[in-house]
């Protein structure tokens, strides 16, 4: 009986000890703090490239691409790229030659919200257009511009600071419209509009008048978001362009028709 002490002493001595500090949960660790500084991208097809209504690719596809920088600040820049064949053929039409086939934009500005539900855009646009030392004035174009959005809606205001591409002595030629981006209720499906002015200023050495290149213009649309970043769509587009103008080696820049593009969001 002496030896049942030293039994059970032994006993509670080989019994494991349960550590709670080593099974307990480890407290989470903390979030990294969410970065100022996001990178962007798109890539798209397009069935011809058209700005401002008028045809850059002569109805030829267009493949585009963008790249873009924005600070939580509202501070943003980017570069577009697209190829584009209006220079080769304005150059075959004044019996002069030209490598210039592609238009690459430059881009920056800030965003924020003076009143709730409101957004202010600012910025400066660079059109360059390399390879195109043949042409005098050169296309490449400076633009500052200002914008409002309101909900789907937005109206924007564009100024060109030199010869608007490459029409002579159109200083302070300028640009607005009106964007509208309307998406259905509970579908993947958003509605497009846009009413727009190009205004051309100045008077060439010729006489000849550049705002009988102003027009207007309009597009109508839709595009659908098929989900994993890619988009597709139409529109129809039109302009009052004058015919004569905007016609160059038998195919009319400015007429009317329908564009389709797909693009990647990445």
């Amino acid at each position: 009986m002496r030896q049942l002490p030293a039994l059970l002493l032994a006993a509670a001595v080989s019994v494991p000890v349960v550590s709670y500090a080593q099974t307990a949960p480890a407290p989470a660790a903390p979030a990294a703090p969410e970065s100022p500084h996001s990178f962007t991208g798109k890539l798209g097809l397009f069935t011809e490239y058209e700005y401002r209504g008028i045809s850059q690719t002569s109805e030829d596809p267009a493949l585009q691409l963008n790249l873009d920088y924005a600070h939580a600040s509202g501070f943003y820049a980017g570069f577009f790229f697209s190829n584009i064949k209006w220079l080769k053929d304005t150059a075959y039409a004044g019996s002069f030659n030209t490598d210039a086939n592609l238009e690459w934009d430059i881009y920056l500005g800030y965003k924020f919200e003076p009143i709730k539900d409101w957004t202010v855009d600012v910025g400066y646009l660079r059109y360059e257009y390399p390879r195109s030392g043949a042409f005098n004035p050169k296309p490449n174009t400076d633009e500052a511009y200002v914008g409002v959005t309101w909900g789907p809606a937005t109206l924007k205001y564009s100024y060109s600071f030199n010869d608007t591409f490459g029409v002579p002595n159109s200083e302070g030629s300028d640009y607005i419209e009106l964007a509208v981006t309307y998406p259905i209720a509970d579908t993947k499906l958003s509605l497009t509009g846009v009413a727009g002015y190009q205004r051309y200023s100045g008077t060439q050495s010729s006489g000849f008048d550049n705002d009988d290149l102003s027009y207007g213009v309009w597009k109508i649309g839709a595009v659908y978001d098929f989900g994993s970043g890619f988009n597709g769509g139409f529109y129809y587009k039109g302009t009052n362009a004058k015919d004569e103008l905007y016609t160059i080696r038998d195919k009319n820049w400015s007429k009317n028709r329908i564009v389709g593009f797909v693009t990647y969001a990445f």
